[in-house]
């Protein structure tokens, strides 16, 4: 078994590191500074923009598209990204939801509709969001979704309620795939259908954004509540086919829950630097915070975590390449479920060693503890995902046992 990262991963992960050094994180500050000069702004801020032109110019655009890195390539390079997320993901037009929606567009969508959306969304000229949690019925249970989607004709009529629709506050935002019924009477996966609807179109009503923790995210274009009330896009705004809404879904959740996790990863790994700048540096009881036994404890656990999350989330990507995303849903949701909540005990840990400056928007360790809490919720509930992979697993050991009865 090789560990050691392919010629392509350390010529990525370096120039990644470097833009990281160079560029990134001088640029923390400058977004700050320009955050507080409009207050009141949703969207990108002009830092982003010069960070993304040159990101262009290094080569490290899009590199989560199929056939630009492999999944396992590109594992190291999106967990530097993670060490900065506010800026490093989105310089590198490798944000979310944008990211799950081009790969969408890419794997499912229509030359029309790639044209009109995916390309300008591949250049950064626009900002799209996902519509499918509802505030009204559990939204974990997706054949519970409400919104309908009605065929009238040569259009498609979409009437519901949206929440967590993240970017759509952006002035940016040009695109919404939308995920509603189209035959509630289907089969339970079969039901639900995505259709692609322009943010412009009448009808389409912002409510209100939402925060996470108090954070609004907003240069990153906020959490929307959105109402759609009977907007109307033409049949070929459809994605795939009636009935597909599930299965396409799924397809975009797959990669977005690795992607998270790797990134999530970063976090620890960046609240670690901190930490240890920390714990060297400051002194309480008349030696360093470095000698205290407790804190000894608290980073070897954490580095612990981390480097047994990260060979899983390794293997994950591996299996993504080699047997497929549906072979290695098993991984996937081990992943989305064991890294958000360790990245969350690791990030408490690190704002207890900082104490009341932990907490404070001196340090980026409050914010990330919002993000990796919220990853337990976005892209499914841990629960939900520990039923499944337990479900699997006792499926699994009875196969093994019917087998072996059989023998």
């Amino acid at each position: 078994m090789d560990f050691a990262p392919d010629a392509v991963t350390v010529e990525y992960t370096g120039r990644a590191q470097r833009f990281l050094d160079e560029l990134v994180y001088p640029a923390e500050a400058v977004l700050e500074e320009q955050l507080a000069a409009t207050p009141h702004e949703w969207g990108a801020r002009p830092v982003v923009r010069e960070l993304q032109a040159a990101a262009s110019e290094r080569g490290l655009w899009n590199l989560f598209l199929p056939g630009v890195l492999t999944t396992l390539q590109y594992a190291p390079v999106a967990e530097l990204t993670g060490r900065s997320p506010r800026l490093a993901p989105v310089a590198m037009n490798c944000a979310a939801p944008d990211t799950g929606n081009m790969e969408l567009l890419h794997e499912f969508g229509t030359q029309e509709q790639k044209d009109e959306w995916l390309e300008p969304l591949l250049d950064a000229e626009i900002r799209s969001a996902f519509c499918m949690t509802e505030p009204d019925v559990a939204s974990s249970d997706a054949s519970q979704i409400a919104t309908r989607i009605v065929r009238d004709g040569d259009e498609y009529v979409v009437t519901g309620r949206k929440w967590w629709s993240t970017g759509a506050m952006s002035p940016d935002c040009a695109l919404l795939v939308v995920m509603g019924a189209t035959d509630p009477t289907a089969a339970r996966h079969r039901r639900q259908s995505m259709v692609l609807v322009p943010r412009s179109a009448p009808g389409v009503r912002i409510v209100r954004p939402l925060t996470v923790f108090g954070y609004d995210d907003r240069d990153h274009g906020g959490h929307a509540e959105i109402v759609f009330d009977d907007v109307r896009v033409p049949v070929a705004n459809l994605l795939a086919g009636e009935g597909e809404g599930f299965a396409i879904a799924q397809a975009r959740l797959g990669p977005g829950r690795i992607h998270h996790c790797m990134r999530a990863l970063g976090m620890a790994e960046r609240a670690m630097d901190l930490v240890v700048e920390r714990a060297t540096s400051r002194v309480a009881f008349g030696r360093p915070l470095a000698d205290q036994g407790v804190v000894r404890e608290w980073v070897a656990e954490s580095r612990l975590q981390i480097e047994a999350l990260r060979l899983l989330v390794l293997k994950t990507a591996w299996l993504m390449d080699t047997v497929g995303n549906r072979a290695a849903m098993t991984e996937i949701q081990a992943i989305k479920i064991a890294v958000p909540r360790a990245v969350q005990q690791i990030l408490d840990r690190a704002i207890q060693l900082f104490g009341a400056a932990g907490l404070s928007g001196d340090q980026p360790l409050a914010e990330m503890f919002a993000a990796a809490r919220a990853l337990r919720l976005a892209d499914g509930p841990d629960e939900v995902h520990l039923a499944s992979l337990g479900r699997a697993q006792l499926h699994d050991e009875r196969g093994r046992d019917d087998d072996r009865n059989a023998l």
